[in-house]
């Protein structure tokens, strides 16, 4: 895959989750997580950290610089004698300040913009899309209810040529309510909605997909609604909800376990 001896470090993870890797080393570091599921969870966990550092931080680059510290009141503090040290003063004091901000600010926004990734990945776009329309269902939020889930699951898999996950996810706190089959281009998709008997909805989205390798999780955010998407096993995936993003990757990662404990041919006759 790639002529890089070098092993893959600490490094390499800090910069694949702020996307400052070249693609091969990219590459190389995303086939050796895939080996490793355990650093893959804690890189996942780090990316959702990156991704609140840069919702809560983001405010601070449109921030006004503080009137103590713009140029012309520096300048003023000229009119009193021994002050010719304060703009050296004020300006470096600037500069540690902006620079410390701007370093995390720059850090946490590095990287796609959430609402482009979004924009970028077809199946996250469509999963968006198709939670926007039946979350706020209140009749007919599935078209299959989970009293019938046998038959949802055949019905849906036989429809996408690929096994269906229906996961249990009551130990994340959610219920399944059923399902519906969706359009996807000229290709069917599946759509599993859950709630949390509190108000909380999301939904797993799957299509088949492009090979049969597997890809770390992604993380977007559209608005008040976040996602995470993976392909494994010649499917993509995506959970959608308005929810924390910790909480929605410990949702993610049931899911992801439980497809990948399905039997090693999924594929439906």
């Amino acid at each position: 895959m790639s002529g890089d001896p070098r092993p893959v470090g600490e490094d390499d993870l800090h910069g694949l989750i702020d996307g400052r890797l070249e693609p091969e080393r990219q590459a190389l570091v995303e086939a050796w997580l895939v080996g490793n599921p355990a650093r893959a969870a804690e890189v996942s966990t780090d990316r959702v950290l990156r991704e609140r550092l840069r919702a809560r931080l983001a405010p601070i680059a449109e921030e006004a610089i503080p009137a103590r510290l713009r140029v012309a009141n520096i300048r003023s503090r000229h009119l009193y004698p021994g002050a010719r040290w304060f703009p050296m003063a004020a300006a470096a004091v600037l500069c540690l300040a902006l620079g410390s901000a701007g370093g995390w600010v720059g850090h946490a926004l590095h990287g796609v913009p959430a609402a482009a990734a979004v924009a970028e990945a077809p199946a996250t776009q469509d999963a968006v899309a198709a939670f926007r329309t039946f979350v706020v269902e209140a009749v007919h939020p599935v078209e299959v209810r989970a009293d019938e889930k046998p038959h949802l699951v055949t019905w849906l898999s036989k429809r996408l040529g690929h096994a269906v996950a229906a996961p249990d996810l009551s130990a994340q706190g959610f219920r399944l309510m059923g399902g519906r089959l969706l359009p996807a281009g000229t290709e069917p998709a599946a759509m599993l909605m859950y709630d949390d008997d509190r108000g909380t909805r999301l939904t797993l989205y799957s299509r088949v997909g492009d090979g049969d390798g597997r890809t770390l999780f992604r993380f977007a955010r559209e608005g008040d609604i976040a996602a995470f998407s993976w392909v494994d096993g010649g499917m993509s995936y995506v959970v959608t909800g308005r929810t924390d993003e910790a909480r929605l990757l410990s949702v993610a990662q049931a899911v992801d376990a439980h497809v990948r404990g399905l039997a090693p041919d999924r594929r439906q006759p």
